[in-house]
């Protein structure tokens, strides 16, 4: 009982200094997330090349060069999805520029380094490598964008509420599925996560989705069903690819035979195990907001 009372301790602090800077870093303005989340993706990549070179142990032999080059040229893809008027000014594309001109050089250097580095051409590492800066950057990228899809003008409030919205669905189908699945969870969901049932991954579902839905109705200056459908469309979006994409990320830690990705958050696991449902969703979402919202 002791122990677990001080796991439970553990969990809560870390979840409660998370919240704080996941806050911090959404809402205070677009550098505080570019930094946030800059961080957040070479967390990710450290631990997606630690999965991958346990699943596959020709990919620990990669070189430094592309160990490291390949997270820089990933931040240049986030970079470069930064909307022209990133932090306010609406004549500057520096960093969306920057992320271009720097991704450019990178993703053509990479390979002929490689090449050169090693004697021979390990197409199979390129192609983990390539899956990583889909997996992960492309998905901050996406998110960066959402971010600042109405820069410097006074429908930048819609940006932070767009993302708030996407992070906080997931959240609320995460952590109803867990409840709901304790209390009448009996049909497995899948073999990959014995722990996931229907019941729960329903409730879930249904509980982001009202709970969206609220939220859209209390944001609302009087009661417009189409702007309450769409927080309730981008709930349903995040609760059904967040679920694919945890089961994904439980699929490569089975793969690679551990437990967490990684242990940067006590009681928590690494920084994958945080964002799986975020890196997965995010895409789907940004489509559905770019071709319909």
């Amino acid at each position: 009982m002791a122990i677990q009372a001080v796991n439970f301790r553990t969990r809560a602090l870390t979840s409660l200094f998370f919240v704080a800077v996941m806050l911090f870093g959404l809402l205070w303005n677009t550098w505080s997330f570019f930094i946030l989340f800059s961080i957040i993706h070479f967390g990710c990549w450290y631990e997606y090349q630690k999965l991958l070179a346990k699943i596959d142990s020709a990919y620990a032999e990669i070189s430094s060069f592309q160990k490291y080059g390949v997270m820089i040229a990933g931040w240049c893809i986030m970079m470069y999805c930064a909307r022209p008027g990133f932090a306010g000014d609406v004549g500057n594309a520096g960093l969306h520029n920057a992320g271009l001109y720097g991704g450019l050089l990178f993703l053509f250097i990479l390979p002929v380094a490689e090449i050169l580095y090693t004697r021979k051409s390990y197409l199979r590492n390129m192609g983990y490598s390539m899956l990583g800066l889909i997996y992960i950057s492309l998905s901050l990228g996406m998110l960066l964008n959402l971010r600042t899809f109405y820069p410097g003008t006074a429908l930048e409030t819609v940006n932070k509420l767009l993302v708030l919205a996407i992070i906080l669905s997931l959240w609320v189908n995460d952590t109803m599925a867990y409840l709901v699945g304790s209390l009448i969870g009996k049909t497995r969901l899948s073999a990959i996560s014995p722990k996931k049932t229907w019941e729960g991954t329903i409730g879930g579902f249904i509980f982001a989705v009202l709970a969206m839905g609220a939220v859209g109705y209390y944001l609302s200056s009087d009661f417009e069903m189409q702007a309450v459908s769409q927080w309730m469309i981008v709930a349903a979006i995040a609760a059904v690819a967040g679920t694919l994409g945890d089961l994904l990320q439980s699929k490569l830690k089975r793969l690679a035979d551990v437990k967490d990705s990684g242990h940067i958050l006590p009681g928590h696991g690494g920084f994958l195990d945080r964002f799986d449902s975020l890196l997965f969703a995010t895409p789907f979402i940004w489509l559905y907001i770019v071709m319909f919202a």
